[in-house]
């Protein structure tokens, strides 16, 4: 592993990653002048081809259902401005937290969570499919522009920060990567700050689109704590204002509610536990979190939307044909894998490079394959 050179960052906490305690990257290259190491892992990960896929992603909404719904690159973006205005506050490494976020979702399937469980169903014989492992299979191996290796070459703590969860068998096989699982260590500030930034990023705005669908109602809405206090005090303060305006207004201030408590409660738990060192986060247990009642709170609004939203008829309905749409094309691509791409065709013919390619598509790229395939009359 390459390491880097010294890097001083004024106002950045002791036990911030900086090139200072970076284990560095796997291919030796030399160090840019304008940029920091993380930086260049950002920059790496926005030009990458994965991350361009992610805009035609589904997030809840199959694209073509709506162009204001969110969609996997749209939520990345939100959650890097969430996460590095946390980090910001707490002295960490913004670019490392913002580059973790833009990569989190890299490995996603068309149509969401269904697309992911129709292919880890698809893949339960040889080995499964988990969308954090493939984000980090893309950024270490899927990802070919560069001539001297595959892959982005990104640094370790930008890959460990990807891999947010696997088992311990999966993680025998990662090397360094998999210590942390293994050990019952923990991973970087920054890595733990954009676990929970995902989830205040999707729980809000998944909020927000089933308001704009109608799939969900302000009078189910207003059952849930978090929501009710905050649409109250949105509407004593601006009571005469539309009702998008309002449902906005509301959700920003649960936004800014959740990530302010996460700040103050993170900023307790490391006085009490004094990190010095980056090794002392590590041995430490998970730093970053909310309080006991905010937790609770964030718990019943994701059982809600769980239940009301993912849940909901409308959209079970697109699930169950996304389902077959992926169990369908991986089916065809494994009987003759004559019909994959080049790219994607190998001498053994694995059923993990058809998972790879099935995978990489987009919402639409998946729908018209599967009517290439299987709809009378297509060419």
């Amino acid at each position: 592993m390459e390491s880097l050179t010294l890097e001083l960052v004024p106002g950045m906490a002791s036990y911030a990653v900086s090139a200072n305690n970076s284990r560095g990257r796997r291919f030796t290259e030399p160090h840019s002048v304008y940029r920091s190491e993380f930086q260049r892992d950002r920059d790496r990960i926005i030009h990458s081809t994965a991350f361009r896929r992610l805009e035609y992603k589904t997030q809840v909404f199959v694209n073509h259902e709506g162009d204001h719904f969110r969609t996997r690159l749209t939520h990345s973006l939100e959650v890097a401005q969430i996460a590095r205005g946390i980090a910001r506050a707490l002295g960490l490494n913004e670019d490392l937290t913002e580059a973790i976020s833009l990569a989190h979702d890299l490995g996603h399937t068309p149509f969401g969570h269904a697309g992911q469980e129709a292919l880890n169903d698809c893949m339960r014989d040889y080995g499964g499919f988990e969308h954090n492992l493939q984000s980090l299979r893309i950024v270490d191996k899927l990802e070919q522009h560069y001539a001297s290796f595959d892959g982005l070459n990104l640094c370790f703590e930008t890959r460990e920060g990807i891999l947010k969860h696997c088992s311990v068998e999966t993680a025998g096989h990662l090397g360094d990567l998999g210590e942390r699982f293994i050990n019952q260590t923990q991973a970087s500030l920054e890595a733990q700050i954009c676990n929970l930034a995902d989830e205040i990023a999707y729980n809000n705005h998944d909020i927000d689109d089933g308001l704009r669908s109608d799939l969900l109602s302000l009078d189910q809405l207003e059952e849930i704590a978090l929501f009710e206090r905050n649409w109250a005090s949105a509407k004593n303060e601006y009571g005469a204002i539309d009702r998008r305006r309002l449902v906005h207004e509301t959700i920003r201030r649960m936004i800014n509610a959740l990530v302010c408590n996460l700040i103050e409660m993170t900023k307790s738990n490391i006085s009490r536990c004094v990190p010095r060192t980056l090794d002392d986060i590590r041995q430490s247990g998970v730093l970053v979190g909310f309080s006991e009642e905010m937790y609770d709170a964030q718990l019943k609004m994701k059982h809600f939307l769980s239940e009301n939203l993912y849940q909901h008829y409308e959209v079970l309905r697109m699930t169950r044909k996304t389902r077959r749409i992926v169990g369908d094309l991986f089916s065809a691509f494994l009987d003759d894998p004559r019909m994959l791409p080049p790219a994607y065709r190998t001498e053994d013919n694995s059923p993990r490079h058809v998972a790879d390619y099935i995978a990489g598509m987009t919402d639409r790229y998946a729908m018209k394959e599967h009517r290439r395939l299987f709809a009378v009359g297509e060419i």
